[in-house]
């Protein structure tokens, strides 16, 4: 397979070092990049960039490598830089640990060519040549490290055409899908946060010859997140205002709301935080959302249903992920025969609940606290892509038992009392079918997330999410105790999905 390239002039040392901070967003653990070029061609410089970028802290002390042969640092993902001019032959990498580095870490070499074709075919190559007064990078190779380096330049296209190209770019956040967050700043302006998100990649077909995503109509655009923005923004929602956009290439810059969470400063939450959510909640199931909405002049998402077949592949990410973990062997068809008979039983008594716009993940992550507003405004909500029309129930759920959060029983309670004292101010309300909803979304939603931690140990390699196990099954236990439950309720009961785990 031929390298791909990509070239950029870089008229000063600015520029080079913009196009150090450019990488440093691109940068994984395990990626090479090798810097190419004649004596005073601006490696280094390049590279002190990257890792102050990687560091976020401009005044970082990076000496050049000559002589030590490798500086490494602690950053946010950690990097090992290598200078291999004094290098006797490309054997001594082993001597100086160089595949250890990359199993913690990235590696920047300069004078690549003294290694003799010892570094990885997916590595990054880029070369530094004189270009008039300025220089010319040429960056050449192929595979997700080229991939990921090639679009973070697009992002700083996007950024340039958006008035903002001379904006310093850092990590803010990831999420579990492939979208990711920075925060870029330009002197005189707010900083604002440029969203990535690349057109989702769906997997091999699960059921019914579609693929999971399809099925759970998992938003598979950025243009979902424009138009429920906008929607949700005209209807008087604190979202972020868009101030640019690229729907082909998944790019948005958006109104940074702030950072200020739903927890105090020792991890706990604030209870008065979930009661003015709840009533933001109870604000926005008081309208009627349309289900096609705008994401551009002419472009337009359908917001999909949560229908029975989304419901069902959700709650049977237990069955597929947490039953194996618990049995040490793959869910039988007994089990899978039953988890269905009665989820179905339970799905059939949501037939007269009311179905509005759910915003799907409406918990603390993706609630921003705004304590210098007032009322709903206080408000700010982020992460809005993947709504659907569903129960109003499944959202006051997703809030009253925040899964990365203990809620209290007490909490839970208030968060609940408030959403329904809202709900009965602004009209009639049918209060007891709403908390036969609420039980069975939350049922649902924990079984859900069951699967889902434990496949991200599993599958992504990322067992810090099994700590929230716990938390999980006692949100299910919770949600199980309401009598249209009973059935459901025994089941897992039955199947010992309730107990707690011994080491």
């Amino acid at each position: 397979m031929a390298a791909l390239m990509l070239e950029r002039l870089l008229a000063d040392e600015t520029q080079t070092a913009r196009l150090g901070e450019d990488l440093a967003l691109a940068l994984r653990a395990g990626d090479v990049l090798a810097l190419k070029g004649d004596l005073g061609a601006g490696k280094s410089t390049l590279a002190r960039a990257l890792i102050r970028a990687l560091a976020d802290d401009a005044g970082l002390d990076v000496p050049s490598p000559t002589f030590t042969l490798v500086q490494s640092y602690d950053t946010r993902i950690p990097v090992h830089h290598f200078d291999l001019y004094r290098l006797s032959s490309a054997a001594e990498l082993d001597e100086l640990g160089f595949d250890e580095a990359l199993a913690q870490g990235a590696a920047l070499v300069e004078w690549p060519e003294r290694a003799e074709g010892y570094l990885p075919g997916t590595a990054v190559l880029i070369e530094l040549v004189q270009h008039g007064d300025g220089r010319l990078a040429r960056l050449s190779g192929q595979g997700a490290a080229y991939d990921r380096v090639a679009r973070s330049l697009a992002m700083r296209d996007f950024l340039e055409s958006a008035g903002w190209g001379e904006a310093s770019r850092r990590h803010f956040i990831g999420d579990a899908s492939a979208r990711s967050y920075e925060i870029v700043s330009l002197p005189g302006h707010a900083p604002r946060v440029l969203m990535n998100s690349p057109r989702l990649v769906l997997g091999p077909p699960v059921r019914d010859g579609k693929p999971y995503g399809v099925i759970a109509h998992t938003a598979q655009s950025v243009s979902a997140f424009a138009a429920i923005d906008r929607a949700l923004l005209h209807a008087g929602v604190s979202v972020p205002e868009i101030h640019a956009q690229d729907l082909d290439q998944g790019f948005l810059l958006l109104e940074h709301l702030g950072s200020e969470g739903f927890l105090d400063g020792h991890g706990r939450p604030v209870g008065g935080r979930y009661e003015a959510a709840a009533e933001l909640l109870a604000m926005m199931h008081d309208k009627s959302w349309p289900h096609r909405m705008e994401a551009a002049p002419g472009v337009f998402h359908d917001v999909p249903p949560f229908d029975r077949d989304a419901m069902l592949i959700e709650a049977d990410l237990l069955v597929d992920w947490y039953v194996p973990m618990l049995t040490g062997a793959p869910a039988g068809d007994a089990l899978r025969v039953g988890y269905h008979k009665e989820w179905n039983a339970v799905l059939d008594r949501l037939a007269d609940s009311q179905y509005t716009l759910m915003l799907r993940d409406f918990h603390s992550p993706n609630i921003i606290w705004r304590a210098e507003r007032s009322g709903h405004d206080r408000l700010g909500i982020v992460d809005i892509q993947d709504a659907l029309i569903g129960p109003a129930a499944y959202d006051v759920a997703s809030l009253a038992m925040d899964a990365r959060v203990t809620i209290p029983p007490g909490i839970e309670k208030r968060t609940l009392d408030a959403y329904i004292a809202a709900r009965h101010a602004a009209g009639p309300f049918d209060e007891a079918a709403f908390l036969e909803a609420y039980a069975i979304m939350a049922t649902q939603r924990n079984s859900k997330i069951l699967g889902i931690f434990v496949r991200l140990e599993k599958r992504d390699g990322k067992p810090y999410y099994l700590k929230h196990l716990p938390r999980i099954r006692d949100y299910l236990r919770r949600a199980l105790s309401h009598p249209a439950l009973a059935g459901l309720r025994e089941f897992y009961t039955a199947h010992g999905l309730l107990e707690e785990q011994t080491p």
